[in-house]
């Protein structure tokens, strides 16, 4: 497995990651089109491609030319940038992708220069906020969305300089 930029030319192998990888959490809290629109369940192309003009990076992990998982870098301050989109394929999970895209994430932040880390996550996914708590992240707030039909948990990691 390796894990590389992604390019315009991923884009609709991204997108069907993404899709893939949520559905199973639009499934278990009954998220769907009508109920939670921007959900990355719904991803469409045409939101990579807006995340690609505004400067956000993706990476993706593949093994055998087959797009395994994605993650997406958005530095959002001099000292702060987003981890979005994680999404490793059904398939794959359990067997380290997600770990091995996170440090990735964790080393390419820190090349850039930022010393934060910031994630949303649905606040009652308990065993996805333990497995970020693993990895060094720390719950910093939660905050209910008008339009979303679930809270949000901030996760913060903090790089060491």
């Amino acid at each position: 497995m390796q894990i590389r930029k992604a390019e315009q030319s991923d884009i609709a192998q991204i997108t069907r990651v993404i899709q893939d990888s949520y559905s199973t959490v639009a499934k278990q809290y009954d998220l769907t089109p009508a109920n939670c629109p921007k959900h990355p369940s719904n991803c469409t192309a045409q939101w990579i491609e807006r995340d690609f003009a505004r400067g956000v990076h993706y990476y993706v992990v593949e093994s055998d030319d087959k797009i395994l998982g994605c993650m997406a870098l958005e530095k959002a301050s001099e000292h702060t940038c987003y981890l979005e989109r994680l999404a490793v394929i059904p398939e794959q999970r359990n067997r380290g992708v997600g770990m091995m895209l996170v440090n990735d994430f964790i080393q390419k932040a820190s090349e850039i220069g930022v010393s934060t880390i910031g994630i949303g996550i649905i606040s009652k996914q308990d065993n996805l906020k333990r497995w970020y708590e693993k990895l060094g992240f720390i719950k910093t707030g939660e905050k209910t969305f008008d339009h979303l039909p679930f809270d949000v948990a901030f996760m913060e990691y903090h790089i060491q300089k």
